[in-house]
């Protein structure tokens, strides 16, 4: 598993999309048990803290130390520096076991060995992840040209699983129809360009250059159709993998 933001983990905190109510009602419908949770590469626990609101345990974990300083604190929310392709935890342990957008960086194999294990008989798996933002007509070829030519050559080859929306990553559970969600927010130029540049390609970008490619003629771009205190929609497609566990360990 990669570290591709514990450099920015202040800046991941505060500017990285939060997911919608809708995915949390749907997790919970399926889930039998809420005694204990495990939320893989948790980042500043973002979801972690959701989950603490339903279960009464939850444990959290992530390969950055700094991602989980910058985590969201409650008492019920146990956080560790540990790999998603290892955990410390007994088998038949966990009610669900969740992990969003962080699957593409992980061993397959390892991960959902270690999910089969520790998962109880009954025990639930949602995988999820998000697309490409979308704004409006003027600025969705701002983002594309960006995304695509300008950063293109510095994504990870891992980022292909997030641009085929997870349909290609094996996933040996007993999957459950998942319905289409959105993340949408409102939100102002500065907020988006901060999120650009939580993406791990632009980082990559910096650390060659030494520049920011979320620079003078990207935001020149976006200024000609987003004043400065104006906000605008912003959506992301959710997609969601969600399953039970089998009856014996299937080989990916």
């Amino acid at each position: 598993m990669k570290d591709n933001f514990s450099n920015q983990a202040e800046q991941y905190a505060g500017f990285r999309p939060h997911y919608p109510n809708a995915l949390y009602d749907f997790i919970f419908s399926h889930v039998q048990s809420f005694d204990t949770v495990l939320d893989v590469a948790t980042g500043n626990g973002q979801v972690a803290s959701t989950l603490a609101d339903r279960f009464k345990q939850v444990y959290a974990t992530d390969i950055s130390r700094k991602q989980l300083d910058n985590a969201v604190q409650k008492e019920n929310i146990i956080y560790s520096v540990e790999s998603a392709e290892q955990f410390s935890f007994p088998d038949n342990y966990f009610d669900l076991i969740t992990v969003a957008q962080a699957i593409h960086w992980f061993d397959f194999n390892k991960f959902y060995a270690e999910v089969n294990r520790t998962l109880k008989k009954e025990g639930l798996i949602v995988v999820i992840g998000y697309g490409l933002i979308r704004v409006d007509e003027r600025t969705n070829p701002i983002i594309d040209h960006f995304y695509k030519d300008v950063i293109g050559p510095y994504w990870d080859k891992e980022r292909k699983h997030v641009d085929e929306e997870y349909r290609t990553i094996p996933f040996p559970f007993s999957e459950i129809e998942s319905p289409t969600l959105f993340i949408e927010f409102e939100w102002t130029l500065d907020h988006f360009v901060n999120y650009l540049s939580t993406w791990s390609a632009v980082q990559h970008f910096i650390k060659e250059h030494n520049s920011n490619p979320v620079g003078c003629e990207m935001l020149q771009s976006l200024q000609e159709n987003w004043d400065t205190n104006q906000t605008k929609k912003v959506s992301f497609p959710l997609f969601i993998k969600a399953g039970k566990k089998l009856n014996s360990v299937v080989a990916v």
